[in-house]
């Protein structure tokens, strides 16, 4: 019941509402011209407007416009010449007449609005059913991107395509808020990574950013420092303005850009915000910058040739590619303020400081003569040089023609088919023209291929302008490159073969980097509170390499490499081992020949004197056999010297430990000789018949044989191996012994300090026996030596680095070889050679 209730009383209010009608007196168009079909357009034919304070009294009046713009002028124009020429032509839309209804916005968003809905309803409908009334088809409309978004939410629920000149926000490619948006411009979204690209070409990885503080300049920027962001490029600042701001935060923008650290400057601005930036960077004296601009000044010729260009001197920048547009110089000069058309006369002021007389008003001043010509004025209006925007509108208004030619059907092979009515009356529903636009592909006169995508933009590509000046001194446009969104990624920057002129005429590349580029063998560090883009260079650590600039990492040198001095190559690492030509080794190796010099020259003594008493009385086969294996004890330490292999492993150890047995087995030998002796002396002693010349070779053999079988078992189970120690040193290798298993290492070690001790105790015992040759004592004191010196090489031997643990190794068998020989044969030799006297038997039984 409540819902029938509601539907009755809607029922019957709708029925009781009044015939709809226009509130207020319409807007009337500025230019306009009746035809079969009417084309709507909204320019901006005036710079700014002066407020009107509202009274609250009455009906809000109309802001009055100022500053008229000619560049606008022209556009307005080129769309009243194609239009025109559309007319004259039999190929296209033959027999229909195309109209057009052109509004001027201001420059103001409330304006665009109030021209958007005075183009959707009647002018002169004062009572009248509500329904949709007849429209206009397309609107070609408008310059900047915030008021066309505003003009293009109002017709797109109405279907009426909307196709922009000059509006580049990327906004406006969303096909869901802007289903009947077209443009003839690229979307800025190509041309802020096509200056993202260019920033990063050069090399410029700090950069400053000022953009419009609209749509067009926000959504630019926005896209831009994404892209810059991709490409390793950081933003010091990006400050956001418009023309109507405070003077206030002009300055404030000014002085941004004044204690920057970065010498270049992106500016996304709208060529009427660019002049106001312009007049306080002048009044600052700020030059040196190099300015990068989008397409809206960068091509501007009144900002390129106004007072301030000095300061933009070098700019660069994407444009439209220019065109031809022939017969519009013709058409742009006839122009007559006598038509009667308000915008005409005001034109004619402008351009010749002059006023037109008026009968209704007195006019003082500088009154027109009525012979002025606009053939030989040239400014912005008369110009056709650089036609990118007027060619937008030119291509526009063609566009919307060929969509009504496939919506109509019309055939240049059957005229009659676009003169019915019936054929008009196709048209009155927009949608359908509409989706005629989308199918839309044609060229123009130049060749230029027109066409929409499915986003209703056109094939970005872009002309790279350098400001260059002229041998006149006036500012140049000079074409150095191209950007083509499609070509391939790694062509679409191209460059022509044109010398590039930078801020103040120099012609090598500004730098704007915050930090210098790191070199090789350093890495980047980012500074801490900073942007990537500013970092510290911090060396490469030790055994890290890097061969490229402005790397982030280091890269480690495989386990047999290290880093350079520069730390930019990997080398192979110094294979360290003590080698013959080492000052240590030719020390040692100087040790050791001597050592068996001594040895050999002992042997020589004794060979000479074998018959005399001191030879004989400590068992001469012991002694002879204890100086061959102190021979061999001495040479084995060269085993030790030399790069380490499987084989010199092997036998370093095995040579080291046996050769130290049988000579300990000698001195053990002698020792229980002198012991037993004694015990022989004692009545009903019979000890010497078990420890005769017999026995005594054979305890040197088993002592011997038993460390054999340990230096076996060894080398069967867990042998000595050559091994690369890379663990101990960093920059170097040590080539050294792995002792395998080291119990076999530590049995072989306390073999020889269990017989060194066995030897010791009992040298000690019989270190008093009475006798002149008892050579005990001797034993007793250089087995105290070999204990000591084998004792602290255990842990020399340990903490030892390196080819250091085998210097240690050696000096320990040199320091107990050398302590055997000199404590036991010295004092022979002394008698022998010195004391001959005293090598008789009676001075040895003397006790």
């Amino acid at each position: 019941m409540g819902f029938l209730h509601t539907w009755l009383l809607f029922t019957m209010v709708r029925a009781a509402d009044p015939p709809c009608k226009l509130w207020g007196p319409p807007d009337s168009p500025q230019l306009r011209r009746d035809g079969d079909v009417t084309i709507g357009g909204i320019f901006s034919f005036h710079n700014s407007w002066e407020e009107v304070i509202p009274t609250f009294t009455s009906r809000p009046e109309r802001p009055k416009c100022k500053s008229l713009s000619l560049r606008e002028f022209q556009n307005a124009q080129t769309m009243v010449f194609a239009i025109e020429e559309i007319n004259n032509r039999s190929d296209i839309l033959p027999g229909v007449r195309l109209g057009y209804k052109i509004y001027d916005s201001c420059g103001s968003i409330e304006m665009s609005l109030r021209a958007s809905l005075s183009l959707v309803n009647e002018e002169n409908a004062s009572q009248m059913p509500c329904q949709r009334p007849n429209t206009v088809q397309a609107v070609i409309a408008e310059t900047s991107s915030t008021p066309t978004i505003a003009i293009s939410a109002t017709m797109g629920p109405l279907h009426i395509p909307v196709i922009s000149h000059f509006a580049t926000c990327a906004c406006l490619s969303d096909r869901m808020k802007h289903p009947s948006f077209f443009r003839t411009i690229p979307s800025d979204y190509y041309q802020s990574r096509a200056l993202a690209k260019l920033v990063k070409y050069f090399g410029w990885t700090w950069v400053g950013a000022l953009c419009s503080d609209n749509d067009y300049g926000n959504n630019g920027m926005n896209t831009f420092i994404k892209a810059a962001t991709e490409f390793g490029v950081c933003v010091e600042f990006s400050e956001a303005f418009f023309r109507t701001d405070p003077k206030e935060e002009i300055l404030r923008i000014v002085n941004i850009v004044k204690s920057a650290s970065s010498k270049v400057i992106v500016a996304f601005v709208s060529y009427s915000d660019m002049e106001v930036l312009l007049g306080e960077l002048a009044q600052h004296n700020i030059t040196g910058l190099q300015w990068i601009g989008s397409e809206s000044w960068i091509s501007d010729m009144s900002i390129a040739t106004g007072k301030w260009q000095h300061i933009l001197r070098g700019s660069m920048g994407f444009a439209i590619p220019t065109a031809e547009i022939r017969g519009l110089a013709e058409f742009l000069t006839k122009l007559s303020p006598s038509s009667g058309v308000s915008l005409y006369k005001e034109l004619w002021e402008t351009v010749f400081e002059c006023k037109i007389p008026s009968q209704k008003t007195a006019i003082s001043g500088n009154i027109c003569k009525g012979n002025e010509s606009l053939i030989n004025v040239n400014n912005q209006y008369t110009d056709i040089t650089e036609l990118q925007i007027a060619n937008n509108v030119y291509k526009a208004v063609y566009a919307v023609a060929h969509a009504l030619n496939l919506t109509m059907n019309c055939s240049k092979w059957d005229l009659n088919q676009c003169s019915a009515n019936k054929s008009l009356e196709k048209i009155k529903n927009t949608w359908q023209v509409l989706n005629a636009l989308k199918e839309v592909s044609f060229f123009t006169g130049n060749g230029e291929k027109v066409y929409f995508d499915e986003n209703g933009d056109p094939a970005a590509r872009y002309d790279l302008l350098n400001w260059q000046q002229g041998k006149d001194g006036t500012t140049k446009f000079v074409k150095v490159g191209f950007y083509d969104v499609s070509l391939p990624p790694d062509l679409q920057l191209s460059f022509n073969n044109i010398s590039i002129v930078w801020a103040q005429n120099e012609h090598k590349v500004p730098i704007s980097v915050c930090s210098d580029s790191c070199p090789s063998g350093t890495r980047k560090a980012v500074q801490k509170g900073k942007p990537l883009c500013c970092y510290d260079c911090i060396p490469c650590a030790d055994g890290e390499i890097n061969n490229e600039t402005d790397s982030v990492t280091c890269l480690k040198c495989p386990p047999t490499f290290w880093s350079n001095k520069w730390r930019d190559t990997c080398v192979l690492k110094l294979v360290e081992f003590l080698s013959f030509e080492d000052v240590m080794g030719i020390v040692l190796v100087a040790f050791s020949l001597l050592g068996v010099s001594f040895t050999l020259g002992i042997a020589v003594v004794f060979f000479i004197h074998k018959d005399t008493p001191i030879v004989k009385a400590n068992n001469s086969e012991l002694s002879f056999l204890l100086l061959f294996s102190l021979t061999l004890c001495f040479l084995c330490s060269l085993t030790f010297i030399g790069r380490p292999t499987e084989w010199s492993c092997m036998l370093r150890h095995t040579a080291f430990g046996i050769t130290f047995v049988l000579c300990i087995s000698c001195v053990l030998g002698k020792t229980l000789v002198v012991l037993m002796a004694f015990k022989a002396t004692l009545p009903g002693s019979n000890v010497m018949k078990w420890f005769g010349p017999l026995q005594q070779r054979l305890s040197v053999l088993t002592f011997t044989s038993l460390q054999v079988i340990i230096c076996v078992l060894w080398l069967t189970i867990y042998p000595p191996f050559p091994y690369m120690n890379m663990n101990l040193y960093q920059e170097r290798i040590i080539l050294e012994c792995k002792l395998g298993s080291a119990f076999g290492f530590w049995a072989v070690l306390g073999y020889i300090g269990l017989l060194a001790l066995l030897c010791f105790i009992l040298a000690f015992l019989a270190r008093k026996l009475p006798d002149n040759f008892n050579e005990a004592k001797f034993i007793t004191f250089s087995m105290l030596i070999f204990c000591a010196v084998w004792i602290t090489f255990i842990p020399a031997y340990v903490s030892s680095p390196g080819k250091f643990t085998v210097a240690v190794e050696i000096f320990a068998i040199l320091a107990s070889s050398f302590g055997l020989l000199f404590c036991i044969f010295a004092p022979k030799c002394y008698i022998i050679l010195l004391k001959p006297e005293q090598n008789t038997k009676k001075h040895m039984m003397g006790k």
